[in-house]
C-alpha cells in the first residue's frame, strides 16, 4: 500500500470514531433531555452534548418551559459549528436553523458534514456587524418571530443585539464577559471590523457585562433567567413567554467565569486567575451604556 493510501486510510478511521463518538453522545444527550422536565433550575438542567459549557441542557430546560411555537434558531460565531448552542437542538429536537460565522472555511466545513444534508440548516459565511445583520437575515429568510437567538461573536454582542430589528426571538443567548463586572452596564466600543484578538493580546477584552445586556434584554422586553454555571453565556426570555420562569436581577445572577483563556503577547495562554486577567485589561476603553460616554475599565 503507498504511503498516501495509509494516511488516507487512517484518516478515514480517525473520522469513523470521531462520527461514531459523537453518535453515542446524541444517544446520551437525548436521555439527559428526557430529565429535564424534573430540574429545578439552569444550573440543574445543564449538560453538555456539542455546546462549549453546559448549555446544551440549559436550552431543553428553557424550550420545555417557553414551549415556543416556531422551531426555528439563528446563531452567529459558530466556528465550524462542532461546538455550538443550536447543534443538539439541531439533531435532537429537528428544529430548523441559520447559522453564520465569519470563516468560508469554516462553513465549507459544515456544508461537508452529513448533518448538513440531514437537517434543515442554512450556513452562510459573512462578518456579522451592526449594520449587515438584519439583511442577512432577511436574505436568508429568517424575520418575525423565531423561537431562538444566540449571539457570540467576540466583540460588537451588545451592539449587534441592539441592532437586529429583523427577528424576534422567545429565548436569546448572549455571550457576556464576566471579566468587566456585575455592577457596570459597559461594553466595548463599536467597531465594524472589531476581532477580540486583535484589539488587545490578551484575549479579553470584547463583548458587554451582564448588566449591560440586562439592561438592553429590558428595553427588548426580556427578562433575565440566569447564566451558566461557566459564567460566559446569560439567558433572556420574553416576559409574555416565561411560563413561571422567575426573572432574575444581576446581583442574584451573575456568574464569574473561572476557565482561564489569557494570553501572553506572544499568544501562549497564561492561565492566570481572576485578579490577574482583569488587570490585564485595566484602563482599556468601554462604553457606558446608560449615558453613552466613553469610560476605562
Amino acid at each position: 500500500m503507498k504511503l498516501i493510501d495509509k494516511v488516507k486510510a487512517v484518516l478515514n478511521e480517525i473520522y469513523r470514531v470521531k462520527e461514531d463518538n459523537k453518535a453515542i453522545r446524541l444517544v446520551i444527550g437525548a436521555a439527559l433531555a428526557r430529565t429535564v422536565p424534573q430540574a429545578k433550575s439552569l444550573k440543574d438542567a445543564e449538560f453538555k452534548v456539542f455546546s462549549q459549557f453546559g448549555d446544551d441542557g440549559i436550552i431543553q430546560y428553557l424550550i420545555n418551559h417557553v414551549k415556543p411555537k416556531i422551531d426555528t434558531f439563528v446563531e452567529f460565531g459558530v466556528e465550524n459549528y462542532e461546538e455550538s448552542n443550536t447543534r443538539f437542538l439541531l439533531m435532537n429536537n429537528n428544529w430548523r436553523g441559520l447559522i453564520l460565522d465569519g470563516s468560508p472555511a469554516h462553513i465549507e466545513y459544515i456544508k461537508n458534514r452529513s448533518f448538513f444534508w440531514q437537517y434543515d440548516l442554512t450556513a452562510i459565511a459573512s462578518f456579522i456587524t451592526a449594520e449587515n445583520i438584519n439583511q442577512l437575515l432577511a436574505e436568508n429568510g429568517v424575520s418575525g418571530q423565531i423561537g431562538l437567538l444566540s449571539i457570540d461573536i467576540d466583540g460588537n454582542d451588545y451592539w449587534v443585539w441592539k441592532a437586529i430589528k429583523a427577528v424576534e426571538a422567545d429565548i436569546v443567548i448572549a455571550e457576556y464577559n464576566s471579566l468587566f463586572g456585575a455592577e457596570r452596564a459597559i461594553t466595548v466600543p463599536y467597531k465594524a471590523d472589531f476581532v477580540r484578538t486583535g484589539e488587545h493580546y490578551s484575549n479579553l477584552y470584547f463583548g458587554a457585562s451582564l448588566t449591560a445586556l440586562h439592561d438592553l434584554a429590558a428595553e427588548k422586553g426580556y427578562s433575565f433567567v440566569g447564566c451558566n454555571q461557566a459564567g460566559n453565556n446569560a439567558y433572556f426570555v420574553k416576559n409574555d413567554k416565561l411560563n413561571g420562569l422567575p426573572p432574575l436581577s444581576v446581583a442574584d445572577g451573575f456568574v464569574a467565569a473561572r476557565f482561564r483563556e489569557s494570553r501572553s503577547e506572544t499568544g501562549l495562554l497564561t492561565l492566570l486567575n481572576e485578579k490577574n486577567r482583569r488587570e490585564m485589561i485595566e484602563n482599556l476603553p468601554v462604553i457606558n451604556t446608560r449615558n453613552g460616554k466613553q469610560e476605562l475599565l
